[in-house]
């Protein structure tokens, strides 16, 4: 039974590989395989000067894109629908007039996006596909010209109220409801725990790399696929993702997609970096829950930093003052964020021994996917990519699956203890 199982298991392993030469997939987690409609990306450049550049697609059909521009920093947002990227290596780190490099990969729910990072306010002069012609392929063409900071505010601003005027019009008016503001379902007595686990980053957006080029987006996937089936086997809860490919997803998505479920539980997982001096000397798993007052200096930096991500990844923010963004925290409710806490200390309780933890082992910050008010929501930081020896344990099949089993009993008792006390 042994032979056959393994020669099974061989097999299986070579159809894969075949198959992954024949379609040309991208990496673990990467995309989905091409379409017979999709259409690739097969080369970008750009031409021009400090008054007017060009920034050039080459693609091997005519596809649907929208375009639009963001501030501080100045970027222009370039979405591609059905399209499956195939550049060639060291795109996007060219420099050329106005434009000082780019970046590509998938947004949802978008499909694939292209960032370029402009040196100063630009207008969207012309943008337009090209048809295949004279034996070039389809092109997509995009003229920007220098402007001043008013006028390119004015007309992101224009964008925007013309893109909100189309919601309130799919939906029928502006309901004028505050974000956060659906009811959470009451489960029935014997309905499966809901957990979401959030692999951090993705798509555009990579994560902190390490020296070697190892990317946190790959390095908390894989770890997440690991826990995703260590809760399922035991067949107690119902487990989602917040992505399922390498593709990037909004904060406040992420956040969303936990209250949408009715989600128990919610694990959002990173794996840093830390600048300087710390890089090689701090090691080891931190859990993080949400205050608004961070545990420390490092703390905050840190949770600054991963709030970011939605500004790597081209996502237009919510125009909310820092005052509302208190009160939502202020709002969320006290027995989530004790919730939290006591899973929180589980975790690290189940973590013991299983993988190096920080001196300090539970901090908090003010981290914006965890603002879910009605579900308890930690942030594990597994390690760090700028050391080393994390970089080992987190390159580990073997670590993976050890530390995900310790996650996924700590799982176990948390809900044994809300048991004990209320079976809802």
């Amino acid at each position: 039974m042994k032979t056959q199982s393994g020669h099974r298991r061989w097999i299986r392993a070579a159809v894969v590989l075949l198959l992954a030469c024949l379609l040309h997939i991208w990496p673990p987690g990467g995309a989905p395989s091409l379409r017979a409609d999709d259409s690739i990306a097969k080369d970008a450049r750009l031409g021009g000067d400090a008054e007017r550049t060009r920034f050039v697609t080459v693609l091997s059909k005519r596809v649907k894109f929208a375009i639009r521009t963001l501030a501080d920093p100045y970027r222009v947002i370039i979405d591609l629908s059905d399209v499956k990227l195939n550049l060639p290596k060291g795109r996007g780190k060219e420099s050329k007039g106005l434009v000082k490099g780019y970046r590509y990969g998938r947004v949802e729910p978008y499909g694939v996006r292209i960032i370029l990072d402009v040196k100063a306010p630009v207008l969207v002069d012309k943008a337009s596909i090209w048809p295949a012609r004279d034996g070039n392929p389809p092109r997509l063409v995009v003229e920007l010209t220098k402007t001043s900071r008013n006028i390119f505010l004015v007309k992101q601003r224009e964008h925007m109220n013309s893109r909100a005027a189309a919601r309130r019009t799919a939906k029928g008016g502006n309901s004028g409801a505050l974000p956060f503001s659906k009811p959470k379902r009451k489960k029935s007595r014997n309905a499966r725990r809901v957990i979401v686990i959030d692999p951090g980053h993705g798509g555009i957006d990579p994560g902190a790399v390490s020296k070697a080029g190892l990317k946190e987006k790959d390095m908390v996937f894989a770890f997440s696929k690991a826990l995703r089936d260590k809760l399922k086997k035991s067949g107690r809860y119902e487990v989602l993702m917040t992505r399922s490919v390498d593709s990037y997803v909004p904060l406040r998505k992420r956040v969303d997609i936990g209250r949408r479920k009715s989600a128990d539980l919610f694990i959002s997982v990173h794996a840093d970096s830390l600048p300087g001096r710390y890089a090689k000397s701090v090691a080891g798993a931190t859990v993080y829950t949400l205050s608004e007052e961070a545990s420390d200096e490092e703390a905050k930096a840190l949770a600054a930093k991963e709030n970011r991500s939605d500004i790597i990844a081209g996502v237009e923010l919510p125009s909310q003052s820092s005052d509302v963004t208190n009160i939502l925290i202020d709002l969320a409710q006290r027995e989530t964020k004790n919730l939290s806490i006591g899973f929180a200390d589980t975790l690290l309780d189940s973590l013991s021994g299983k993988t190096k933890i920080r001196k300090k082992g539970r901090r908090y910050a003010g981290f914006r996917v965890l603002k879910a008010p009605d579900v308890p929501s930690v942030l594990i930081e597994l390690g760090y990519m700028t050391h080393p020896e994390d970089v080992k344990r987190l390159k580990s099949s073997a670590w993976r699956s050890k530390v995900a089993g310790a996650v996924a009993k700590a799982v176990d008792t948390y809900f044994s203890k809300r048991t004990a006390r209320n079976p809802y």
